[in-house]
C-alpha cells in the first residue's frame, strides 16, 4: 500500500492507532491523510475525548482477554507512553454480582491463558477495610464474590491518545483540520472521498471511517442517494448511544486518600475511576440513543450537541449509582461538580465492526466503529488489527467473523450486554 492514498475520517482511538501503525509500515507515509474535526488533540468530542479510561483484560471473551494482555504490555512498554506517564497501574476490584456467571467465566479465561496468577479473591470484610477504609460505607448487598486484578489499571486518555498522534504525524501523516460532511461515491462505483463542511473534499484511493457516534449521521446521505433499504444501512450494524458521567473536584486531603484506591467495578452498574488531575469520575451504564430522520425518513442515532448538558434524569439515575458506590460525597447535600455525556458507538453484541463495506458500490469503503465504550484500552494494538483489514489480508477466521459486518438481524451474546441502549435521550429530559 505504499502509493495509495488512504483517507482516514476520525481521530479517535481506531483512527489514531491506525494512522499511527501505518506510518510505520508504508514507504511514503505523506500518503496516509487523518481528517478531524480541530486541530490536535482534536478527539473533543468522541468517547476517546476523557480524562481516564480503565485498561484491563478482564473479559468472559477469552479473545478480548487475550487482546487486552496485549495492549497491556504495550501501555507499559511503548516508550511514546511511558515518555508522557500516562499508564497507571493501580489494579481494579471487582464486585461480582449474585447469580451471575460472569466471574467464572472471567477466571476460566485467566485459567486458560495462564493469566490467573494476577488474580487475588477478597472477602466484603477484606474490600471495607482495605486502601484506607474508602469503601466502608459501600452497598455490597448485591454481591457474592470480590476479587482484585493487580494488572489492571487506568491511563490518561485524552493526554494518551495526543502522544500516539503527535508520534504519528512526526512520522510524516499528513493531518487535516474539517468537520466531515459527507462520503463522495463515483459514478462508475466505489468512493472518491470525504466534503468537509467548509466545501473541501478530500480525495483518496482507500477511505476509513473511525468516526464514532457520528458514523450514521455522515453515512445517511450516501446511503440515501443509494437508496440503500433499512437492513443495509451501518445504523444497524452500530447506533450512537450516550452515557451521563459525573465528576468530582477533590479537596487536598480527598486527593490523598482516593489515590489509593484502585478502580472500582460495582458490578454491571459502573465504575468508579482514580482522581486523574484531582478530579474523581463515577460512570454509569445507563445509555441512550438520540434519534432523528435522515432526509428520506431513516431513523438514525444522533450525539446530542450539548455533552456537558445532562437532562435532570440522567442526572438523577447516577446520583443514585453514587449513593451505592461511595455514599459519603453526597454528605451535606453535594453534588458533582460536572456532568458530561459521553458518546461513543455501540453495536448489539458490542464487537467493534472493523470491516470493508460489503455494498459493491462502495468497494473501496472500510469502517472501524463500534468501540462500545469499552474499546480505548486498545488504543496501543488495535490499528494493527485494522490495517491488515484495509490490505485485503484479514486477521484470522475468528476475528474476521468477530469484527465483520452482520446479517440484519443477526442476535448474539454481548460482551459488554449492560451498556446496550435501551432509552431515548429525550426520555430523561
Amino acid at each position: 500500500m505504499d502509493n495509495t492514498t488512504i483517507l482516514i475520517v476520525g481521530a479517535g482511538i481506531f483512527g489514531v492507532s491506525t494512522a499511527y501503525h501505518l506510518a510505520q509500515q508504508v514507504a511514503n507515509p505523506s500518503c496516509i491523510i487523518l481528517l478531524d474535526r480541530a486541530a490536535p488533540p482534536s478527539n473533543i468530542l468522541g468517547a476517546s475525548a476523557d480524562i481516564n479510561k480503565i485498561i484491563r483484560a478482564d473479559y468472559s471473551s477469552q479473545l478480548y482477554m487475550e487482546l487486552g494482555f496485549e495492549a497491556i504490555e504495550a501501555w507499559k512498554n511503548l516508550p511514546l507512553f511511558q515518555d508522557v506517564g500516562v499508564y497507571h497501574q493501580s489494579g481494579w476490584i471487582a464486585m461480582d454480582e449474585k447469580g451471575s456467571d460472569v466471574p467464572q467465566r472471567i477466571r476460566e479465561n485467566f485459567r486458560k491463558g495462564n493469566h490467573d496468577s494476577v488474580i487475588v479473591d477478597m472477602s466484603e470484610e477484606e474490600v471495607r477495610k482495605a486502601w484506607g477504609s474508602v469503601l466502608e460505607r459501600t452497598d455490597c448487598t448485591p454481591f457474592g464474590s470480590y476479587y482484585f486484578n493487580q494488572s489492571a489499571g487506568w491511563v490518561d486518555a485524552g493526554k494518551a491518545l495526543l502522544a500516539m498522534l503527535q508520534e504519528a504525524i512526526k512520522l510524516g501523516i499528513r493531518y487535516e483540520t474539517g468537520e466531515a460532511r459527507r462520503v463522495i461515491a463515483r459514478e462508475t462505483g466505489g468512493v472518491q472521498g470525504v466534503e468537509t463542511e467548509a466545501g473541501t473534499v478530500l480525495w483518496a484511493d482507500k477511505v476509513l471511517l473511525a468516526t464514532g457516534a457520528w458514523t450514521s449521521k455522515l453515512m445517511s446521505p450516501l446511503e440515501d442517494l443509494l437508496a440503500m433499504p433499512h437492513g443495509d444501512r451501518v445504523e444497524q450494524q452500530a447506533t450512537a448511544a450516550g452515557v451521563c458521567v459525573a465528576h468530582f473536584q477533590l479537596t487536598d486531603a480527598e486527593r490523598g486518600l482516593y489515590s489509593k484506591l484502585p478502580v472500582l467495578v460495582y458490578g454491571g452498574q459502573g465504575e468508579v475511576i482514580p482522581p486523574t488531575s484531582g478530579v474523581l469520575k463515577f460512570t454509569s451504564t445507563t445509555s441512550v440513543k438520540n434519534t432523528t430522520q435522515t432526509a428520506a425518513g431513516h431513523g438514525i442515532s444522533v450525539p446530542a450537541e450539548d455533552q456537558f448538558f445532562a437532562p435532570i434524569g440522567l442526572q438523577q439515575d447516577i446520583i443514585s449509582s453514587i449513593r451505592a458506590r461511595l455514599p459519603q460525597f453526597l454528605d451535606n447535600g453535594r453534588k458533582p461538580d460536572y456532568y458530561r455525556l459521553c458518546w461513543d458507538s455501540i453495536s448489539s453484541n458490542q464487537h467493534p465492526l472493523i470491516t470493508q463495506h460489503p455494498d459493491s458500490r462502495l468497494e473501496n469503503l472500510y469502517l472501524a466503529v463500534g468501540g462500545s465504550f469499552h474499546f480505548y484500552k486498545f488504543l496501543p494494538t488495535i490499528g494493527k488489527y485494522v490495517i491488515k483489514v484495509l490490505q485485503g489480508t484479514g486477521n484470522g477466521s475468528e476475528k474476521d467473523k468477530t469484527w465483520s459486518w452482520k446479517p440484519a438481524g443477526a442476535s448474539e451474546q454481548g460482551v459488554h450486554e449492560s451498556l446496550a441502549p435501551k432509552r431515548e435521550f429525550k426520555d430523561f429530559l
